[in-house]
């Protein structure tokens, strides 16, 4: 083939990947668990192809153009793409490759993780690499968090102990089907770059923090395993509460580090009110949060209650101007809202938007010649 076409979703980490062992590889200190979402609502779309009018391999992100060999990390993902090439591909030009976001980039929406993906799914493709067990071993070259994008489903990456990280990839735990009543809602509260980059806040925390120490080495074992065994289960309450006591520590994490790293705003903490008001209202975990590296939140419920949700958040964060546009992906509309939780309602404006999705799929090959 000479051309291909693949699509994949972010993900959002339930236990959080924070801290490397080994920068090089992007080899983890501990293990994580995420869920990928839907690509009808978030995902990054590559085109990779030969062309023979290039003196050069391309890269146009978001359409920018960006010197590859400036960039280190896809240069690691091509080269050892075409290292696993299973025929003679001397003969073949240079690759131009265009990658494209449907969501806001570097703003705490795993857009890295989706990029990286993408890439190397369709380089593989392109390249007719069929050894593709160990792909996510080379997304997670590009970026960490990218491992946990070439699966669907709940995913955990394994964060392995081998030197050259072979065994530090993705396993599908449970498909996109073994829950089909998740749903997600994603309060964007900025679209701009974080001021602090992951890699960057994980190094601080990583030379200053002892609670990352203790969080790695005491934390992370029994949470990976109780937030595995709620989602086997479906019970959403010990789900709920695992993931935003993890959302919490990661946080508290960045505020131990020395200087320290604040990617919540005002607003994220405002969030943070609203889902325990809520559910002190309805008088049980119905509503949870995450945050990653960012301000932007990921709210987690079931179909069941996702109307109400989707009407209460309307209420308590109205939309600054033109309410079209406000709400994206999963539509439901005309739904009661949960009136007097005993929280204040914002000013309008204090969400850009919001998106509602569930539980996707891997990477999707669309088109290939």
């Amino acid at each position: 083939m000479s051309q291909v076409v693949v699509s994949t979703g972010i993900n959002i980490a339930i236990i959080k990947y924070w801290g490397k062992r080994c920068e090089k590889l992007n080899l983890p200190l501990n293990s994580s668990f995420s869920i990928t979402l839907n690509q009808d609502h978030l995902k990054t779309t590559t085109c990779a192809s030969f062309d023979p009018n290039l003196t050069e391999d391309q890269l146009f992100v978001n359409s920018v153009e960006e010197n590859i060999e400036k960039n280190a990390r896809v240069c690691t993902c091509l080269k050892t793409i075409r290292e696993l090439a299973t025929r003679d591909t001397s003969h073949r030009h240079h690759v131009a490759i265009t990658s494209q976001n449907n969501f806001p980039t570097a703003a705490g929406l795993a857009s890295s993780a989706s990029g990286y993906a993408a890439l190397v799914a369709s380089l593989a493709h392109l390249y007719d690499v069929t050894n593709t067990t160990d792909l996510s071993v080379i997304a997670r070259r590009g970026s960490g968090s990218a491992t946990r994008s070439m699966a669907g489903g709940f995913v955990e990456w394994t964060a392995g102990t081998a030197s050259d990280g072979l065994d530090s990839k993705a396993v599908q735990v449970y498909n996109r089907a073994h829950w089909p009543q998740l749903r997600v809602f994603i309060l964007v509260t900025s679209a701009k770059r974080k001021s602090v980059p992951s890699t960057v806040g994980m190094r601080r925390s990583a030379a200053t923090s002892s609670l990352l120490t203790h969080r790695v080495e005491v934390e992370v074992p029994r949470r990976l395993e109780a937030v595995k065994a709620a989602v086997g289960a479906r019970d959403f309450p010990t789900f709920a509460k695992m993931a935003m006591m993890e959302s919490n520590q990661l946080h508290a994490v960045c505020a131990d580090s020395y200087p320290p790293i604040r990617y919540l705003s005002d607003v994220s903490y405002q969030v943070i009110e609203f889902v325990h008001a809520y559910n002190a209202h309805v008088g049980e975990e119905r509503l949870a949060y995450s945050f990653d590296a960012g301000p932007n939140a990921f709210l987690f419920t079931l179909d069941a209650h996702a109307g109400q949700v989707a009407a209460s958040l309307e209420h308590y964060f109205p939309p600054g101007g033109d309410k079209e546009g406000f709400f994206r992906g999963m539509s439901y509309d005309g739904c009661d809202l949960a009136a007097d939780i005993g929280f204040d309602r914002l000013a309008p404006g204090a969400l850009e938007f919001v998106i509602c999705t569930d539980v996707g799929g891997g990477p999707v090959v669309s088109r290939s010649s």
